[in-house]
């Protein structure tokens, strides 16, 4: 299926009552479910399900196998690395299933925020603006804004721009990055910009 606004590949399922935005490109494989809604010059790799309900923001890249199940939402500019992992139920079990949204457990990836390969995020928590989430770590907390969080489980082990670049910090707690031409101030575990 093809037109002027979007794409989607001859190989992809799009369900009814389904918004794409102009730009977006959806491949392979992929499965965009009843109710979602994704923004504007998205890319949705192979392999990609996009569950009921769930909204995407615009300019966000999901690599290949990965599900954005109900309950998830991803802000402007997420990245979403190959074959990184999203849960909705926090106790699953066969014998007694949860099915519907009254079970799932909401998340939030906000603006910018690149989750890495392999990765995991445990239902119920936010990653925050512009965070970078290491390949194969396990986020079973909230992520500060600009925080670089790697391991199982993920702990904070650095702070990086909204350009991707790592902050190097003063005595004051300053530091600036050439890419973005922004300044940054570190204070009480927290990173936020300054004019």
């Amino acid at each position: 299926m093809e037109d002027n606004n979007y794409y989607v590949n001859e190989h992809a399922v799009v369900d009814e009552n389904v918004e794409l935005g102009e730009g977006t490109k959806v491949w392979h494989f992929s499965h965009v479910q009843s109710g979602a809604k994704i923004g504007k010059k998205c890319i949705l790799g192979q392999n990609v399900n996009v569950g009921n309900n769930v909204t995407i923001g615009n300019f966000v890249k999901i690599q290949n196998n990965v599900s954005v199940y109900e309950g998830v939402t991803l802000e402007d500019y997420v990245f979403c690395g190959p074959s990184m992992v999203f849960t909705n139920i926090l106790n699953p079990r066969s014998k007694y299933p949860q099915v519907g949204a009254k079970y799932y457990i909401k998340t939030l990836v906000k603006e910018g925020a690149s989750l890495g390969a392999n990765c995991t995020i445990v239902c119920g928590h936010t990653v925050g603006r512009f965070a970078f989430v290491g390949a194969g770590s396990v986020v079973t907390k909230d992520v500060p804004d600009f925080a670089l969080v790697v391991g199982n489980p993920a702990r904070i082990i650095g702070w990086y721009s909204e350009a991707g670049q790592k902050l190097k910090f003063d005595e004051n707690g300053f530091a600036y990055c050439e890419k973005s031409n922004k300044k940054y101030k570190l204070e009480n575990n927290k990173v936020f910009e300054v004019e």
